[in-house]
C-alpha cells in the first residue's frame, strides 16, 4: 500500500495549477463575478498563523464560489512601505528597499506552498512607483477638488518612530505600533478632508446591511461620531469676542455655571494678557500640552484646571461666569470650549465641587422635587426648573425653544458636530511614497505637474540611526524647479501615511498591470465592488473608514461607479496559543513552517478550520493539529480499501432510488444531506468547521456500508457516487490530497475545474419516518411510520402505541395535534 506523502503531492498539485494558470482571472460580461480578497500582509520576511487562517479562509471561498461557476477574481499584494521595514533595515544595517523586496520573496514562496487559488499575474506591491504613481495623482485631483490641504496643527508625535501619528493611531496615549508615549507638537502638516463625507461615511452604514458585522459599524458609528445640537455664543466681559460653544443640550443653558477651555483654545493667550493669572495659567497650558489627550479624557483622571481671571455672560441668565481652562477639554471636540453645567454632567459636577463653583438644577425628574446639596449630576430627561419663562417644559421641547429665543438675538443656531476629524496623512519618514508639492519662494506652495509624475522615491539613500528621515538632507532629491515660475524650488520632504495606499489597492487588482492609468474603467465597472472582503476586527476604524473615504472621493472624480468599497465582511478571530495572542515575548509562537513540513499545507488548513468558527479565536492545539494529521491518513487509506470498486461515476451520481436496496438509498440520502448541509454553510454562514464534521459523518456511513453495498454491482456505484462527492465537499479546504485521490479514482479532470452539483430532493426521501410522540408536551414515545402516511394514519399509530398507551389509559383525549414528519402531541383532560 502506497503511503500518503503530503509533500510530494502538494507540490506537484501546486505545480499542476500554475503550469495551467487556472486562477488567472480574465474579465468576461457573460459570466458572474465573485471579487474575495484579504487584507494584504506586510512583508515582514515570514507568514504567521494569523496569516495561514485569514488566507485559508479567503481561499475556501475562492475556491467554491469558482465551482459554482462563478468567474472570481482573487489576487495578491504587498503593503511595503511603512515603519517596520526602515527600523528593520538601520537594526539590520541595509536598505528599506532590499529588506523589503527580499521579505517579499520569502512570503511569496511561503503562501504558495499553502497552495492558496491567488491570481499572482495581479501581483503588486505598493512601495513600487508604478503602484505610487497613481497615488500621488490622486492627491493632485485632491487638490484641486480642496480635499487636501495644509495646516499648522498640534499633532501627535511619537518620539521613537520620529513622526506623526493620526488620532485614530494613538491608543491609551501610546503610539499604536511601537507603544511609546504618545506627546504632542505643533507641525505644518497635510490633511486630507475626510470630514466632507462624514454625513455619508455615517449614512451609508445603514446600506450595508447584513453584510457587514453589527459590531464594526456601531465601532465606525461612533468613531464618526454625529452630534445634533446647537452653536451657542457667550460675550466675553470686558473684551468684543465672544466664546463659541458646541452642546447638545441647551435644555440646560440656565445651569451653565462656568466655562472650560481646552489648554489649546486660540483665545487663552488673549483672556489672560495682563493679568495676575497669566503665569499660572501659561504654567497650566504647558503641562497639559505635554500629557497625552486619552489620559486627559480618562474618567478615572482626576478633574483639573486653573482660572483665567476672565469672565463670559451666560446669554439665557445674563449673569458673568468664570472661565476656566481645564484639562478633559479637548480643541479635538467640538470648538473646544465647553458651557459647564454642573448639577447636569458628571465631569462639570466634579470640577465645581473642588473649586467651589456654583451648582444649580435646571432639571427635574420624576419624583424629585430638587435637593439643598447634591451628591452626583443628573444626566437624565424631566421637566425644566429655575429656568425662567421655560420651566414645566419637558426638556426635549425646551431644547428647540431655547435656540429658538437665542437665534432671535443672533447668539446661536442649530448645529451638527462630528468627533471624525480630518486625516493627518504626513509622516516625517523615509520609508513612504513622496507627497508631490514644492515650496517656491516666489508661488508658495505649487503641486507636481501631473505629467511629471511618479515623483520617486531615492533609493540610493542611507537610512539614519536615529530614525529620522535622510530626505531633507538629500540635495539631488530637495533641490527642483517650480513647476509654476521655473525658479528654484524645494521638494516636499514628508512622506505619505501608508494607511493611503491600503485604501484603494483593491480597486488597483483590477488592472494591476496597466501603465497608462490608474484603472481600466471597464475592468473596474466588472469587478468592483469586493464582493467578500476578509481582515482583522483591529481595521474596523483604520483601515476600513479610510477605504470607504477613498472609494467615495474617487467615486466624485469619476473613477469609480459605486460608494462602497466591500459589499460583505467576514472578521476573523485571532489564533491563539494557551490562551493568548502568539508573541515571542511569551514562548508561545507556533511557526508555520514547521507545521508545513512536519504536517503539509492541507492538514495545517484543515485544522485552522475545523478548531473554531471564522469568526472566532482559535485556540491552537498540537493534539487538534494531530488529529487532521490522521484524518487525512484515514481518507488515503479508505481509498486504497475502496480502490479496486471505485468508477468515476461523478459526486451525486443520478441514480434511480426505485433500483435500490434499502441500504443503497439510506446511503446515497446521507450523502445527499451532506452535500446540501455543505452548499449552505459555505455559500452563507461560511461555517467550514460544520461543513468538515458532515463530511467526517458521511465517510463513518460509508465505511459502515462498504462491506455489504461492495457485494453489487449499484452498490458499488453507489460506493463511488459518495465517495465523489465527499473528494468534492472536501477539496476546498484541503485541495491538494483532494486533487490526487480524485485522479487516482479514474477522472481525467482536475477538481479545479468542475462544478458544484445540486442535490437531488428525490434522494433525500425516508422510507419511513421518526415520529416524536408528546402526552401534554411531555415526550412518552416514538414512532417509525411509512413515509407518506396521513394524518389519521399517524394518529391512530400513535394512540396506539403501548409506551403512550398508559399515559392516556383511563383519560379523557381532548385534541390531538400532528406536525407533519416531526411529531404528535396528545392533549388529555
Amino acid at each position: 500500500m502506497t503511503q500518503y506523502h503530503a509533500e510530494q503531492i502538494e507540490q506537484k498539485w501546486q505545480e499542476h495549477w500554475e503550469k495551467d494558470r487556472l486562477f488567472a482571472a480574465r474579465a468576461d460580461p457573460e459570466r458572474e463575478k465573485y471579487y474575495v480578497l484579504e487584507m494584504f500582509p506586510y512583508p515582514s520576511g515570514r507568514i504567521h498563523m494569523g496569516h495561514v487562517r485569514v488566507y485559508t479562509i479567503g481561499d475556501v471561498i475562492a475556491r467554491f464560489k469558482r465551482m459554482r461557476g462563478y468567474n472570481v477574481l482573487h489576487p495578491m499584494g504587498w503593503d511595503a512601505f511603512g515603519l517596520p521595514a526602515e527600523n528593520a533595515a538601520i537594526k539590520h544595517n541595509t536598505h528599506p528597499a532590499e529588506w523589503t523586496y527580499a521579505n517579499i520573496d520569502e512570503m511569496r514562496s511561503q503562501l504558495k506552498s499553502l497552495g492558496y487559488s491567488l491570481d499572482w499575474d495581479r501581483e503588486l506591491a505598493t512601495c513600487d512607483p508604478s503602484y505610487y504613481q497613481w497615488e500621488q495623482l490622486f492627491f493632485l485631483k485632491f487638490w484641486d477638488q480642496r480635499l487636501v490641504y495644509r495646516k499648522k496643527a498640534p499633532v501627535n508625535w511619537c518620539s521613537d518612530c520620529q513622526t506623526v501619528l493620526a488620532n485614530e493611531q494613538v491608543e491609551d496615549g501610546e503610539c499604536w505600533r511601537c507603544g511609546s508615549t504618545v506627546e504632542q507638537k505643533e507641525l505644518a502638516q497635510w490633511f486630507l478632508r475626510i470630514t466632507a463625507y462624514a454625513d455619508e461615511l455615517l449614512d451609508d452604514l445603514q446600506t450595508l446591511g447584513q453584510g457587514w458585522p453589527e459590531r464594526v459599524r456601531a465601532m465606525q458609528e461612533n468613531w464618526i461620531g454625529r452630534s445634533v445640537g446647537a452653536e451657542i455664543d457667550f460675550p466675553v466681559l470686558d473684551l468684543d469676542q465672544r466664546i463659541k460653544v458646541f452642546t447638545t443640550r441647551p435644555d440646560t443653558l440656565f445651569g451653565a455655571t462656568f466655562m472650560s477651555l481646552a489648554p489649546e483654545h486660540p483665545m487663552v493667550e488673549g483672556l489672560v494678557k495682563d493679568r495676575p493669572q497669566a503665569e499660572e495659567v501659561n504654567d497650566f497650558v504647558r503641562r497639559m500640552q505635554a500629557t497625552d489627550q486619552s489620559l486627559r479624557t480618562a474618567e478615572d483622571m482626576e478633574k483639573e484646571g486653573v482660572f483665567t481671571g476672565a469672565y463670559c455672560v451666560n446669554p439665557v441668565t445674563q449673569e458673568s461666569i468664570p472661565i476656566y481652562v481645564a484639562n478633559f477639554v479637548l480643541m479635538a471636540y467640538g470648538t473646544g470650549a465647553v458651557m459647564a453645567v454642573p448639577a447636569h454632567d458628571q465631569r462639570d459636577f466634579e470640577f465645581a465641587s473642588k473649586y467651589g463653583l456654583k451648582i444649580r438644577e435646571v432639571i427635574k425628574h420624576s419624583g424629585h422635587e430638587g435637593q439643598s446639596e447634591l451628591e452626583s449630576a443628573y444626566a437624565g430627561p424631566g421637566s425644566l426648573i429655575n429656568s425662567g419663562t421655560f420651566d414645566g417644559l419637558d426638556n426635549e421641547t425646551a431644547k428647540d425653544r431655547i435656540i429658538e429665543h437665542l437665534a432671535e438675538q443672533g447668539l446661536a443656531q442649530k448645529a451638527i458636530n462630528y468627533r471624525l476629524r480630518d486625516w493627518n496623512i504626513s509622516r516625517q519618514r523615509y520609508w513612504g511614497a513622496p507627497i508631490p508639492v514644492i515650496y517656491c519662494d516666489a508661488c508658495g506652495v505649487v503641486p507636481v505637474r501631473e505629467e511629471d509624475l511618479p515623483v520617486v522615491l531615492p533609493t540610493s539613500v542611507k537610512t539614519r540611526a536615529d530614525g529620522r528621515s535622510p530626505l531633507p538632507e538629500t540635495e539631488d532629491f530637495v533641490h527642483t524647479t517650480c513647476p509654476k515660475c521655473g525658479g528654484p524650488g524645494k521638494r516636499e520632504t514628508d512622506t505619505m501615511d501608508t494607511f493611503v495606499e491600503s485604501s484603494w489597492y483593491f480597486a488597483r487588482y483590477t488592472s494591476a498591470r496597466l501603465d497608462s492609468a490608474p484603472f481600466d474603467p471597464r475592468e473596474l465597472s466588472y469587478w468592483m465592488p469586493v464582493d467578500q472582503y476578509i481582515g482583522g476586527i483591529e481595521h474596523a476604524i483604520l483601515h476600513l473608514l479610510y477605504a470607504r473615504f477613498f472609494t467615495k472621493a474617487l467615486r466624485d472624480l469619476g473613477y469609480l461607479e459605486h460608494s462602497e468599497p466591500f459589499s460583505h465582511l467576514l472578521t476573523q478571530g485571532m489564533v491563539l496559543k494557551d490562551g493568548a495572542k502568539m508573541s515571542k515575548s511569551k514562548g508561545n509562537i507556533v511557526d508555520p513552517n514547521e507545521m508545513l513540513a512536519r504536517f503539509g499545507a492541507d492538514t495545517t488548513r484543515l485544522f485552522t478550520l475545523f478548531a473554531s468558527p471564522p469568526e472566532k479565536d482559535l485556540d491552537w492545539n498540537d493534539q487538534g493539529v494531530e488529529g487532521a494529521h490522521r484524518f487525512l491518513h484515514r481518507l488515503w487509506r479508505h481509498y486504497q480499501q475502496l480502490e479496486t470498486i471505485l468508477t468515476p461515476i461523478g459526486p451525486c451520481a443520478r441514480l434511480k432510488s426505485q433500483d435500490l436496496t434499502k441500504a443503497e438509498r439510506d446511503l446515497r440520502r446521507k450523502e445527499h444531506e451532506t452535500l446540501l448541509k455543505v452548499s449552505r454553510d459555505l455559500e452563507h454562514e461560511f461555517q467550514f468547521n460544520t461543513c468538515i464534521a458532515a463530511v467526517m459523518e458521511l465517510m463513518n456511513a460509508l465505511n459502515a456500508a462498504q462491506g455489504e453495498l461492495s457485494q453489487t454491482d449499484k452498490g458499488k456505484l453507489v460506493l463511488s457516487s459518495v465517495w465523489s462527492t465527499s473528494l468534492l465537499c472536501l477539496y476546498p479546504m484541503v485541495p491538494h490530497i483532494c486533487e490526487e485521490l480524485w485522479a487516482k479514482t479514474g477522472y481525467d479532470r482536475c477538481l479545479a475545474q468542475c462544478s458544484w452539483p445540486d442535490h437531488d430532493p428525490e434522494a433525500l426521501h425516508k422510507d419511513e419516518l421518526l415520529i416524536v410522540v408528546q402526552v401534554n408536551g411531555k415526550l412518552r414515545g416514538k414512532l417509525s411510520v411509512p413515509s407518506g402516511s396521513g394524518q389519521e394514519e399517524i394518529k391512530a399509530l400513535a394512540l396506539e402505541n403501548e409506551k403512550v398507551h398508559k399515559y392516556i389509559q383511563g383519560k379523557e383525549v381532548k385534541k390531538v395535534i400532528v406536525v407533519p414528519e416531526k411529531l404528535v402531541n396528545i392533549v388529555v383532560g
